[in-house]
Formats: structure tokens, sequence, C-alpha cells
């Protein structure tokens, strides 16, 4: 007998905490993962050219995401012994791992814009919808 899996699941379906789905979107459940991964995929950055890459991020989030990814050993960190100093990101072999399912996803994100535009609209329109009517 087959043993169920997510791809061909038994009855009924259970997705458990220790399977490969759910463990990377822990992963991939800080907002900027991904995106930290997806840059430096392009090559090694510092701290200001990532976070000028991705208008939006803090500075406090980017550190955090940075530790966070460094703690995983999917980036490294090197410190050049200048004035002032200098530290640059980069991808390890491991991090370098997560680029092709992330680009496959990113590629389909362009392709079909359209369909991410409708669920945009159908979230605020949600969103709206939920807000206490205000009497005129």
């Amino acid at each position: 007998m087959k043993t169920p899996n997510v791809r061909n699941p038994g009855t009924p379906l259970v997705i458990c905490e220790t399977c490969p789905p759910r463990r990377i979107h822990a992963l991939l459940t800080p907002k900027w993962t991904s995106m930290v991964i997806y840059v430096l995929s392009f090559g090694p950055l510092r701290t200001g050219q990532l976070q000028r890459s991705m208008p939006g991020i803090s500075k406090k989030m980017l550190t955090q995401t940075l530790r966070e990814l460094e703690g995983d050993k999917l980036i490294d960190r090197k410190v050049f012994q200048v004035v002032p100093p200098m530290v640059e990101y980069s991808l390890t072999d491991f991090g370098l791992r997560f680029v092709e399912p992330l680009m496959a996803l990113y590629d389909w994100a362009e392709a079909n814009a359209q369909i991410l535009d409708e669920l945009e609209r159908n979230r605020e329109h949600a969103l709206q919808s939920e807000l206490p009517k205000v009497a005129s």
C-alpha cells in the first residue's frame, strides 16, 4: 500500500506538522524572507544596497531578516576591515537551493499579474464591506 502524501493524499487528507509543505511555509512566512533571497540571488550586496532594492522594508526589519537567514545558514555575512566598516551579504550554497523554486513562483506572478490585481481588488472589497457603516 502506498503511503499517503500531500500530492497523493489518502483519506482523510492530513497535512502534518512535519511534512515538507508546512515546513517550507514556516521558513517563508516572514514577509521579507523570500524577497531577500531573491535579491541576493543576483549577487552579493551591502545592507544599504539591499534596503534600496526592496522599497518599503525598514532597517530594523531588514536587520532582523538578515539575522534569521544567517542563523539558518541561507546567507553569509562578510565583514570587511575598512573604515567605516563594510558588511556584505551573499547566498550560501544552501541558500542558492531556494532560488529555483522562488524564481518559478516569481515567474508565475509576472505571467499572472492580472490574477494578482483581481485578488487585491477582492481583498480590498472584502475589507470595505467589513467596515462599520457610518450613518449620514
